[in-house]
């Protein structure tokens, strides 16, 4: 269950740097990080079978589908950081919440 996370992580911070590369855009570098850091902070503490690990996991994955939402809803979905986002966020937040209901449920 930590790969994904990890990979998500990767994922999250290539994007936010390469929209910081490609348009100057801060809030694409700070939100990568973030994002980045939770995904990352989720592995460990999945890896290590710590408390919350699956819980941030979760957030990280709900804050990526409620991005990729709003950026849709500004703009057309068709667009692809959008499009990606929303994706990315909706099957990482079903991986993740299957995995809660299994373990907690």
């Amino acid at each position: 269950m930590d790969h994904p996370a990890w990979a998500l992580g990767t994922l999250s911070l290539v994007g936010g740097i390469a929209g910081y590369a490609r348009k100057g855009s801060v809030p694409s570098i700070t939100a990568g990080t973030a994002l980045a850091v939770l995904y990352y902070t989720a592995g460990y503490l999945l890896h290590e079978n710590k408390e919350y690990g699956i819980h941030t996991a979760l957030l990280a994955s709900s804050i990526t589908l409620f991005a990729g939402v709003g950026r849709a809803a500004s703009s057309s979905i068709r667009k692809p950081v959008p499009l990606a986002l929303t994706t990315v966020g909706t099957i990482s937040t079903l991986y993740f919440a299957k995995k809660y209901s299994e373990f907690y449920l």
